[in-house]
């Protein structure tokens, strides 16, 4: 007995002794540190994040927190824990709240261990083990830190080992602390064809809430996406810029609270609104991906950092190529047959696209597919409007010469169709309350596994037939109304949850079957835009406003978080009003595609398109692998220029646009960004109108890199709606 009493007392000292310890975890990429500490007690606080601090020895000098006195005399700590949970002495927005089985709703959770794996040897996961003393809860933090592209991915695994199901009523991926003189975020929000709005405010005491409740067309009106100023507004190109992004096609929830000492708490996650998530005993509940960036060079060093991570680490086939296609939508809407389909195949041909992309309207018998008020759910091909089926299509795909795709909506149903008739329990409504319908449909259950066999269904099904489709263009056109689960019943608080982890198994199977088939995300335009999906999608549809003024907005304020590889953008006839060859170099900066027919151009137009097509293949590594700069904003004047710069820096892509200059307004020169600096480059536009020739001031000349950065090119005009492409080679 006193043997057993002596290893016991031995084994609190030993406890105590590594408590006392107080273990740091260093969690670094080549230009950002993340410096987390335990403290006395065992808890873990983040004592550092900022730029990678030079001499190891000074980590040491780093503390958990800041103790401060209290009113009665004593002394408490405050500083940011690194995953607080809610009940505790913490009187601010807690990242975890769980309800246990005797009621009680608080929960601490201590230190336990941690170790570092390599990944893909450029990047380093660190997994920390963090446990209640109290209650039987295990939470595991992740943090993968990317060396050279200085993002940090973090997530995190809750588990408990109580006799029944707790409830989690808050279930954050990350908590970030900051402490700076003035805080300013940019945030972006938006509707149907206007997308990805920017508006900037100082925050201060109190919280500032972004988050969204429309289920899986997530980000319609809200952006699962930001960037923080810190001591400053955000700026492109100098001060602290945090941009940070979640990886979740559903509701989510960004929270920043500033605090009564102005530190500032950032929160990212799921929405936890109607969402109590009952865990079952040692089930594993793992949250989204909260990814972020820390530049000490302002916001176009923060967008590249994540271009490239993305491009190596998380897009689909993010090294791979991209195919330029011809869709029929904008020229044919619902209205086509065999006949239109194959001449606009020709027309693809003769433009130098890669693919002809079929649209809606291609499916549905007993309730034709004819507008978008029936026939959602019923994916057999039309017979009337394509006798010789979606083989056909292929076929004269084929025959002229270049790849087929085809668009699906596989996650919504129309009450008008055979699946509504035979499955209505598929379909996600309140079973009594009259429906309200969101563009005449309904979504589907994707947390009924039956479901999600049926949707996977819809793309297994046509590539088994047609193992030639090349391309899938992935709609969602409907926020999730009618909020009932008829597959989840009593749990109706896990709907918004599990629905969206059943898209993703569908992905998820998509992918493992077909894993080179290139797709694009698509949500009624861009209401689809996060890093989780894009592990499945190689691009995504950043709006239905194909306007290339309102374009070069939505195009700018999408670049600040996404490779310009992932963001389609087509040359439409919507605002006629500017020229092709306006519209066409506003979609060329992004991964090229026409939904337009040569009906609606004339002759010049067509063969001005045709060498477009010709220069963007030819220059399509530069554009969509290369360097992204934002050069001068369209919101600080009546003109905006970007360019891409390759890898090696031995070319680059400078695109100007005239928006709506006033008369006599001053032209400034056009600073470029990226080059070498003792590199000499070639000017030459391109992009011309058949027979023009250049009126570019600095056209055919040679510069060097450090003049074109410090001095610039006057490419800017004081034409309406005017627009240069132009091409920089060095000798």
């Amino acid at each position: 007995m006193k043997k057993k009493i002596i290893l016991f007392l031995l084994a609190c000292i030993a406890g105590m002794h590594i408590q006392a310890q107080q273990v740091q975890i260093r969690i670094s990429t080549d230009e950002t540190d993340l410096i987390l500490q335990t403290a006395e007690t065992g808890r873990l606080y983040q004592s550092y994040l900022g730029a990678k601090l030079l001499n190891e020895s000074d980590l040491k000098n780093l503390k958990a927190y800041i103790s401060r006195p209290s009113t009665d005399g004593s002394v408490v700590p405050r500083g940011w824990e690194v995953y607080p949970g809610s009940g505790a002495e913490d009187f601010f927005e807690p990242a975890f709240a769980m309800q246990h089985n005797d009621g009680n709703l608080t929960t601490i959770v201590k230190y336990v261990s941690h170790e570092v794996k390599e990944i893909d040897g450029n990047a380093k996961e660190t997994i920390i083990k963090l446990k209640d003393e109290v209650y039987p809860v295990e939470i595991t933090l992740h943090y993968i830190a990317y060396a050279k592209e200085n993002v940090i991915k973090t997530w995190t695994e809750i588990k408990h080992g109580e006799k029944k199901p707790v409830t989690m009523s808050q279930y954050a991926s990350a908590m970030l602390g900051f402490e700076a003189t003035h805080y300013f975020l940019n945030e972006f929000s938006g509707d149907w064809a206007s997308e990805a709005n920017l508006s900037t405010q100082e925050l201060r005491f109190g919280k500032k809430i972004i988050d969204t409740k429309l289920g899986s067309r997530a980000a319609m009106h809200a952006y699962p996406f930001f960037q923080l100023g810190l001591g400053q507004e955000v700026q492109e190109n100098q001060g602290k810029v945090l941009a940070g992004t979640i990886g979740w096609t559903g509701n989510f929830r960004f929270t920043f609270e500033v605090d009564n000492v102005s530190n500032l708490r950032v929160i990212s996650g799921i929405n936890p609104y109607a969402s109590n998530y009952e865990l079952k005993p040692n089930e594993v509940f793992t949250t989204p991906e909260f990814i972020f960036t820390l530049s000490e060079e302002g916001a176009g060093k923060a967008s590249r950092s994540l271009h490239t991570w993305a491009r190596n680490y998380q897009l689909k086939d993010g090294k791979g190529d991209r195919l330029t296609l011809l869709n029929n939508w904008e020229s044919t809407s619902y209205d086509f047959n065999e006949k239109i389909l194959s001449d606009l195949m020709k027309e693809a041909k003769e433009l130098g696209v890669d693919m002809f992309l079929l649209d809606d309207g291609w499916f549905a018998n007993k309730y034709p597919r004819n507008s978008d008020r029936v026939g959602l759910g019923d994916w057999e091909v039309m017979r009337s409007k394509l006798p010789d089926g979606v083989p056909g299509l292929v076929k004269s795909a084929k025959e002229a010469g270049v790849k087929f795709g085809i668009w699906i909506e596989p996650e919504m149903i129309s009450p008008k169709s055979e699946l509504f008739e035979k499955h209505p329990d598929w379909a996600i409504m309140l079973p009594n309350r009259e429906p309200y319908y969101y563009r005449s449909q309904l979504v589907l259950d994707l947390s009924n596994p039956a479901v999600q066999d049926y949707a996977f269904s819809v793309v297994d099904k046509l590539m088994t037939e047609n193992p030639d489709i090349a391309y899938f263009k992935w709609d969602c056109n409907s926020p999730v109304t009618n909020v009932y689960s008829p597959y989840l019943k009593e749990k109706q608080n896990q709907m918004y949850v599990d629905h969206v982890r059943g898209v993703y198994n569908v992905f998820r199977r998509v992918k493992e079957k077909y894993p080179d088939l290139p797709m694009m995300l698509c949500s009624g335009g861009g209401a689809r835009c996060d890093y989780e999906a894009l592990k499945y999608f190689t691009e995504f549809w950043c709006s239905d406003n194909t306007d290339p003024v309102e374009r070069l907005y939505i195009q700018w304020n999408f670049s600040k978080i996404f490779p310009i590889k992932s963001m389609a953008a087509h040359v439409t006839s919507w605002n006629r009003a500017a020229s092709v060859k306006f519209r066409t170099d506003v979609a060329m900066m992004c991964k090229l595609g026409f939904d337009i027919s040569f009906e609606e151009m004339n002759p010049e137009d067509v063969e001005f398109c045709k060498g477009a097509v010709a220069n963007f293949q030819r220059l399509k590594k530069v554009i969509l692998d290369g360097n992204f700069y934002r050069l001068v904003s369209p919101y600080e004047g009546n003109h905006t220029a970007v360019m891409h710069v390759g890898e090696d820096k031995k070319q680059a892509v400078v695109y100007t646009y005239d928006i709506h200059p006033r008369f006599g307004g001053k032209l400034f020169p056009v600073k470029l960004e990226g080059l070498d600096p003792s590199k000499n480059y070639t000017v030459k536009e391109i992009n011309l109108m058949p027979g023009r020739t250049s009126q570019l001031k600095e056209n055919g000349n040679t510069y060097s890199g450090d003049y074109l950065m410090k001095v610039g090119l006057e490419a800017l005009t004081s034409g309406q709606m005017n627009s240069r492409v132009i091409e920089l080679t060095a000798e």
